[in-house]
């Protein structure tokens, strides 16, 4: 099965018409069967509000939930107790139990910040989040390209990935021999194959001024470019049960737009989406 999905569900004005007020999560529901939400990096929800995402969507709808930024290290608190990141896992989970148990929980994202370098204690610390996360989907996605530097060593990051039953994120973004990581397709669980799409805007990704959050994935794919990624994701739906693509490049509201071409050129149709309101007036 294919899903195709966007970051967050209230930045995107094609799905109403062109509006520019948010788009609500049932309005979002009616176009995608997936979503994708970072706010549990920023602050771990109340499993109230989780249990409010999991009502307000159709059966078969899945979230994709980043960890918390303590669980993937980006606090750089080296003084931090061991007791202390592991109380972040507990709430995680406890949170997210919700969408766990409604089967609407497609994969925990762990998007490690470039600093997050190929070290024995990061390689460690994969294990040890396998371990906190228990059963748990869990999908990883590097920034530091030392975890790709050479073909043996990307062949065996990997192979690691599969051995802790990590979902490897085929990722696609600027990238040269000093930063960036490069798109590799390898799956390495059965069950998904994720892919996340960040755009090729290489002067906003790289320079990291005033308004880089803003500029960094300022990107409209072409036709193109559309067309090879429908082919890759052909590709990966042979080797995966679930295969799910996620359009980051939303700086100038351009996800909705491509994810929408990307399903005609794949000739997708999801049952599983919620009813959409017609304008009569």
């Amino acid at each position: 099965m294919i899903t195709i999905g966007l970051t967050t569900w209230t930045e995107h004005p094609a799905l109403i018409g062109g509006d520019t007020r948010p788009v609500t999560l049932p309005e979002y529901a009616g176009h995608f069967p997936v979503v994708e939400l970072d706010t549990p990096f920023y602050g771990i929800p109340r499993q109230s509000t989780i249990e409010k995402w999991q009502a307000a969507v159709p059966d078969g709808f899945q979230y994709i939930l980043k960890a918390n930024q303590v669980m993937t290290r980006h606090d750089r608190d080296e003084t931090l107790p061991e007791t202390e990141r592991n109380l972040a896992f507990d709430q995680f989970r406890t949170a997210i139990q919700p969408l766990v148990t409604h089967q609407k929980l497609l994969t925990v994202l762990f998007q490690f910040p470039p600093f997050f370098n190929r070290t024995t204690a990061n390689i460690e610390y994969l294990r040890q989040v396998r371990v906190l996360m228990g059963n748990l989907p869990v999908a990883v996605e590097f920034r530091s390209p030392s975890w790709f530097a050479t073909p043996e060593m990307r062949a065996d990051v990997l192979a690691y990935l599969q051995s802790l039953r990590f979902t490897n994120v085929t990722t696609d973004e600027p990238h040269n021999l000093n930063d960036g990581i490069p798109l590799d397709e390898t799956v390495t669980t059965p069950d998904l194959a994720m892919v996340r799409l960040h755009g090729r805007n290489a002067e906003g990704w790289f320079n990291q001024g005033q308004n880089w959050r803003k500029t960094r994935t300022l990107y409209h794919y072409s036709e193109e470019e559309l067309q090879d990624f429908a082919a890759m994701v052909k590709r990966l739906d042979q080797q995966a049960k679930n295969v799910c693509v996620i359009f980051n490049n939303n700086a100038g509201r351009d996800a909705a737009p491509n994810a929408q071409r990307l399903q005609e050129i794949l000739d997708l149709y999801w049952q599983n989406l919620a009813p959409q309101q017609l304008d009569l007036f």
